[in-house]
């Protein structure tokens, strides 16, 4: 009651409730695509490749929001060329320039005469948002799920077949780079509220929470959605109360759901399969 109360009174706490709900939805909905084409990898190096863009349009005054749009689509597009026209893989790649451009935004933030607010950018601090932050927040959303609902067909095509889905003409290298600019703007979108190193973490564990409960894509964005939602709210009730990092709270909450319903899911978890297994081991006996 006291949090409740506390929400109804503070202007700053309903700023951050509002941003955390839009966040754990988006990172949500966007990361059910990550996981089921196998990218959780590309979403570690696109959260973490942001951070140069960040720190430049910090130093030149701009919204961080553009410089992290342009470096993460820059650094998405360096990956695939470099493993198109080299021997070098894929996740080689990956590793390779991910790590290059989040080296790069260290030494820029050194560089920097105060580096306060870009402290919050690496590990998030959702109950200093401030109103802009908000607005940016929610207009990333509301763009990232309309995008989804527009070109949910050819997402999902992609994402299981895309074999298929270029027999059927589809551009599958344009959804690609399309998706990799939705998962950057979540990315911002998420930076005041869990930060860059951790925005991974509320993209693939409420997807994958959310994958060990059902077979069909639909159920598993709303309930990978609902799964972030519940994640940043009690997030935020924790660390409002007891004082605590609203980053790593609201990460440690979605890991609590994720080990759950590893345990308890019905079909995949590790209980109800070695109960079904000791069950057929007696029948046979």
């Amino acid at each position: 009651m006291a949090f409740i109360d506390a929400v109804i009174q503070y202007g700053f706490l309903q700023k951050a409730l509002l941003t955390s709900v839009m966040v754990g939805i988006i990172c949500g909905v966007v990361g059910c695509f990550i996981i089921l084409r196998g990218m959780a990898l590309m979403g570690d190096a696109i959260s973490h490749a942001v951070l140069p863009g960040v720190a430049i349009a910090y130093m030149l005054g701009m919204n961080f929001f553009v410089g992290a749009v342009v470096s993460g689509v820059l650094t998405a597009m360096g990956i695939g060329f470099v493993s198109q026209n080299s021997r070098i893989k894929n996740d080689i790649s990956i590793g390779i320039m991910f790590t290059a451009a989040f080296a790069l935004g260290i030494i820029l933030i050194t560089l920097m005469e105060s580096s306060t607010d870009l402290y919050h950018i690496l590990f998030g601090n959702v109950l200093a948002v401030r109103p802009s932050d908000m607005w940016t927040t929610l207009g990333i959303g509301v763009f990232v799920l309309i995008s989804i609902y527009l070109f949910y067909k050819e997402l999902l095509v992609t994402s299981f077949d895309p074999t298929m889905a270029a027999a059927y003409g589809l551009p599958i290298k344009v959804i690609h780079y399309f998706l990799m600019t939705l998962l950057t703007m979540v990315t911002v979108a998420s930076l005041q509220t869990v930060g860059i190193v951790l925005v991974v973490a509320m993209l693939i564990t409420p997807a994958a929470t959310a994958y060990l409960l059902t077979d069909r894509l639909w159920v598993m964005i709303y309930l990978s959605a609902g799964f972030g939602v519940i994640s940043s709210v009690v997030g935020l009730y924790y660390s409002f109360t007891y004082n605590l990092a609203s980053g790593a709270t609201i990460v440690l909450v979605s890991t609590v759901l994720f080990l759950l319903a590893f345990g308890f899911s019905p079909k995949q978890g590790i209980l109800w399969r070695s109960l079904k297994a000791r069950r057929k081991k007696l029948s046979l006996s």
